[in-house]
């Protein structure tokens, strides 16, 4: 996390006055890059509340320090998917006892590929008030600067690293009626793009963020088989947003299928070539296999 962009004027820190906050589970998006995108409600919050909880703990003291918010006596529990069976029983004895928990994200909004979905779920099974500061948000932050449209958008989280489970994700994805968003590991978003190249199609315009609100933020426009070779072999760093447009109807014509056909046997197996090609025009999957078979490939 930085104190700021580096153009910007030094920080001053906020000396956050404790507030009383009322009892319940709070949920406050924290800052996806530079320390000053919090908000003064979320510092009044972590100033206030009984019990702090945090999936990096370490991460939500240097964010206090920054702000001159005092942890003091307060219990800071960390809360993530390696110890939630023991946390989540703490957290939840306090919450019954009528205290206020503040659970704050790493970075960004909690519960977007964070955890905290087992904690508000069963602060509601119990009837306890469930509240939310909100604040960053990588997903929002990336499409408010993509370009693309922003009247339907589908946060899809991480595509899966196994490659068929990969493939499954992103076929499902081909007819979705409106911008996907996507988070991407540095280390896999070259053989990313190149995978949405072959279900997607090279035209389709997408959108690369990377290390948003950050000292080296990127942002890089073009279509899938654009950005697919601006990134083939590079060595990225950083967080990393994939946006890709809504497709556009294409009529399902012969000539057209078997175009497309061919294009992803290149390299595709004749299964996931039929699945990815039926998929993207909304045709049965046993007819496109049969063509495919008849292809000779």
């Amino acid at each position: 996390m930085t104190a700021d962009r580096p153009d910007s004027p030094s920080a001053t820190a906020h000396i956050a006055a404790a507030r009383e906050i009322p009892p319940g589970l709070h949920f406050v998006a924290t800052p996806i890059g530079a320390a000053r995108d919090i908000t003064l409600r979320a510092l009044d919050l972590l100033a206030g509340a009984d019990v702090l909880a945090a999936e990096d703990t370490r991460s939500l003291r240097h964010l206090m320090e920054i702000h001159g918010v005092a942890l003091k006596d307060r219990a800071l529990v960390p809360y993530h998917e390696h110890n939630e069976a023991q946390a989540l029983p703490r957290l939840m004895r306090a919450l019954s006892e009528g205290k206020s928990v503040v659970y704050a994200s790493e970075a960004g909004t909690p519960l977007i590929s964070d955890p905290g979905f087992g904690l508000a779920r069963a602060a509601i099974a119990e009837g306890i008030a469930v509240l939310a500061a909100p604040g960053a948000s990588a997903v929002l932050c990336a499409l408010t600067v993509s370009g693309l449209p922003s009247d339907r958008f589908l946060f899809a989280g991480f595509p899966p690293s196994a490659k068929a489970a990969r493939r499954t994700f992103l076929s499902e994805l081909v007819r979705v009626g409106a911008t996907l968003i996507l988070y991407e590991s540095p280390k896999r978003i070259g053989e990313t793009l190149m995978n949405c190249v072959e279900y997607f199609g090279a035209e389709r315009e997408a959108v690369v963020c990377r290390e948003l609100t950050k000292r080296f933020e990127e942002v890089t426009r073009g279509t899938l088989a654009e950005l697919a070779a601006a990134f083939d072999g590079r060595d990225v760093k950083g967080e990393i947003v994939l946006l890709i447009d809504r497709g556009v109807e294409v009529q399902a014509d012969a000539e057209t299928v078997e175009a497309a056909l061919d294009r992803a046997l290149e390299s595709m197996s004749v299964k996931d070539a039929a699945a990815a090609i039926a998929d993207a025009y909304g045709l049965p999957r046993r007819e496109v296999y049969q063509l495919a078979l008849a292809r000779g490939r």
